[in-house]
Order: C-alpha cells, then sequence, then structure tokens
C-alpha cells in the first residue's frame, strides 16, 4: 500500500509498431497518478523547494504551463496541502481547464502563448508573493527524469542495448534527465529529439548559419501542438546531448495517434503520435532487416532463456526507447479523433 498517491508514479515499457529489423518501445506516461510525464518533476520540484524551505504547506504556487505540468502540480499540490494558481494560454483544450479546476486549482487563461502566460506568472508571483516552481529552469525538473523515468527505462529493458532515445521537447526536462541517465549506460546511445514543423527553434538554434528564409521548416512562430514546441529554447535543455532533432506536422502526429489508439489500443495526444513518427523514422534508420526482430522481440520483457543464454537474438535487434507523455483523453474536444 502507498502512503500517498504520489507514490504511485511509474509507468510501463511497451513494443509498439516497429519497422522490420528493429524494435520501438513507447513509455505509456499516461499512467501516472496525473496522466502524463509531468507527474514527475511537478512532485520533485514541489519536494526539492520544501528541501530547501523555499515553501511550507499551506503557501501559494503560480505556474505557466500549457496543461500536464499545471495538471501534475495540481495533483502533488492537492495532496501536500498547497493553493495554486495556473497560468495558461486560453488555447489548450477543455480537458485540461476542467482537470484543473477538479484539483482544486485557481485558473487564469491568457490570450496568447507560452510566453504570454510566463510573464503573467512573473507578475504574479511578484506582486502577490505566489511562489513559482519554475518548470523551464528548474534543475529538479530534469533530475525527476533522470532519478524516476530513466531508472525505469532501464529495468524495463532488462539488459538490452538501447540504441537511440526519442523524445518531444517543451520544457526540455525530459529529454535532458532521461538522456543524460541512459548515456551514462549506453554512451554511444542516439538522442533525437522531436519538436513541431511549423514551430521548430531547436532545430534553428542547432543548425548554424541558418535563417527563417531558407527553409519553411526552419521558421518559428505560434503552433497548435498542446504541450510540445513552447516557442523557445529552454534553459534547461541540455543541447549538447542532442544527437539530431526531428520536425513531425500536426496532422502526421495526429494521424499517428489516431492509428495507435485503433490498431494498438493506446490512446495518447498529440506529442505522443509525434514522437512514435520521429521514433519509427529513427527506427527504419538503423533497422536490420536481415534480423527476424519482430518475432525475436514479441515480448520486450522476456526474461533471459532459462538455460541462462541469448534470448534468440533479441539483442542484435536496433532498439529504439521513446516517450508517450499523456493520454488522448484530454485532446478528446479538439476533433483529433473524429
Amino acid at each position: 500500500m502507498q502512503d500517498s498517491i504520489l507514490d504511485a508514479v511509474g509507468s510501463p515499457l511497451v513494443q509498439i509498431s516497429s519497422p522490420e529489423g528493429a524494435t520501438i518501445a513507447a513509455k505509456i506516461e499516461g499512467f501516472n497518478p496525473g496522466g502524463s510525464a509531468k507527474d514527475r518533476p511537478a512532485r520533485e520540484m514541489i519536494a526539492a523547494a520544501e528541501r530547501e524551505g523555499t515553501i511550507s504547506p499551506g503557501d501559494r504556487l503560480v505556474e505557466p504551463t500549457s496543461g500536464n505540468t499545471g495538471i501534475g502540480l495540481a495533483v502533488a499540490s492537492a495532496a501536500r496541502g498547497y493553493d495554486l494558481t495556473i497560468v495558461m494560454p486560453e488555447s489548450k483544450s477543455p480537458e485540461r481547464r476542467k482537470l484543473l479546476k477538479a484539483y482544486g486549482a485557481d485558473l487564469e487563461l491568457v490570450d496568447g502563448e507560452m510566453e504570454d502566460a510566463r510573464q503573467r506568472a512573473d507578475r504574479i508571483a511578484e506582486e502577490e508573493g505566489a511562489v513559482q516552481m519554475g518548470q523551464f529552469e528548474n534543475p529538479a525538473n530534469a533530475e525527476a527524469h533522470y532519478r524516476t523515468t530513466a531508472e525505469e527505462i532501464l529495468q524495463q529493458v532488462e539488459g538490452r542495448e538501447i540504441d537511440a532515445f526519442v523524445a518531444g521537447v517543451g520544457t526540455g526536462g525530459t529529454i535532458t534527465g532521461t538522456a543524460s541517465r541512459l548515456r551514462e549506460e549506453f554512451p554511444d546511445m542516439e538522442v533525437v529529439a522531436v519538436e513541431p514543423e511549423r514551430n521548430a527553434v531547436l532545430t534553428r538554434e542547432l543548425s548554424e548559419g541558418s535563417s527563417d528564409e531558407s527553409d519553411g521548416v526552419l521558421s518559428t512562430g505560434e503552433d497548435e501542438y498542446q504541450g510540445m514546441g513552447p516557442g523557445f529554447v529552454s534553459d534547461l535543455l541540455d543541447t549538447d546531448l542532442i544527437s539530431s532533432v526531428e520536425t513531425v506536422a500536426l496532422e502526421d502526429a495526429e494521424a499517428e495517434a489516431r492509428r495507435l489508439a485503433r490498431e494498438e489500443g493506446i490512446l495518447v495526444g498529440q506529442s505522443s503520435g509525434a514522437a512514435s513518427v520521429a521514433a519509427r523514422r529513427v527506427a527504419e534508420r538503423l533497422a536490420k532487416p536481415e534480423l527476424n526482430c519482430s518475432e525475436a522481440s514479441t515480448d520486450l520483457g522476456e526474461s533471459a532463456a532459462s538455460d541462462g543464454g541469448p534470448r534468440d537474438g533479441r539483442d542484435d535487434c536496433p532498439l529504439v526507447v521513446t516517450v508517450f507523455p499523456d493520454s488522448g483523453e484530454r485532446y478528446l474536444s479538439t476533433g483529433m479523433f473524429d
């Protein structure tokens, strides 16, 4: 029995449809108590602030968010006894708003994007004395994924080598924390960041000498992804970890989310669809078609052979691990599953 809902954070690693000669496995973060990967940094940021004496139960917190971090903080605030104000762009889905209110958070909507929400949260903190968790620069964000997401993955692959780790970029906490730990075990592992095709700020920053006019993919601005591609490169993101960047159009991400739901029974949102598209591209590039990986790896979590020998060649099949950040339930009103 867990002492608190916050002790129930954790998710399975599930093999998904993969190209011949490779295996793709996804961390299904919708299994977390608040329904997303953001439960992890929300819990850790509050715990770190308590350890430092910055906050104590009964204090007021404020945070700008596109939704999932806010919901994670609302879960943690309810469990730990904090008053929470969330500032969110009004373009985000009604499900997010209702979930925040259900957990008792106060919600303020702003006209604009994440940068506008950040400015409003800064004013609330300055004028009203609320404490910000600062997800875009708080090291506890990445630390949460270093200590939990990555460690779970290492246990779940059961000694199998990970050839590539693919993750969407918002605050940068998931990819920075998880990849940092996985690279300690697999120094040659590729780290592939995923961002919106129409708001590719990371692609532009990492492409030396590029300009907005040189390629439409590199142009930045607004996009309709909810939770990925904030429109700026977060201070928290360790760009030195990144091997390459994949950009994914929203239409392709939503089509993949529909496929995952209808063909594999995995209900996920836009950023998960994008991660799946990018992971398949990487897997196709790394694939060894001469190996019968589909037959050898029908059970990713299968233990070693009974005689202690190799697992029918599974370890020879390239393994690409990705993260599906949240459940598709909070996207139903967007029409993406219609």
